[in-house]
């Protein structure tokens, strides 16, 4: 069973992916950046499965599954679409000083 593996960005960066909140229809692909040191750098995006789990909301994705189902071309489809992974207490500090 597989549980990461690793996909190189168009800017030279290599990522390893990850899966996580498998659900029916669903699950979430973590980009997690190489440097490790700040989960700022890390991205994701959402896979959509049009499989039959999809049709069956008592069913659920396997992580290994998705991940297999994840080529060069859907990773990099998912890559350019993704977004930061953000944390709201990163964002204190400035909203503290606001005041």
């Amino acid at each position: 069973m597989k549980s990461a593996r690793m996909w190189r960005s168009p800017d030279g960066i290599e990522w390893v992916v990850d899966v996580e909140l498998p659900g029916s229809s669903n699950a979430m692909v973590l980009f997690r950046h190489p440097s490790g040191a700040s989960s700022r750098l890390d991205r994701y995006n959402w896979y959509i499965s049009n499989g039959p789990e999809a049709r069956s909301v008592t069913s659920h994705l396997s992580k290994s599954k998705v991940l297999d189902a994840l080529d060069d071309a859907e990773l990099a489809r998912l890559y350019r679409r993704s977004m930061r992974i953000s944390r709201p207490d990163a964002l204190l500090p400035a909203a503290a000083s606001d005041g």
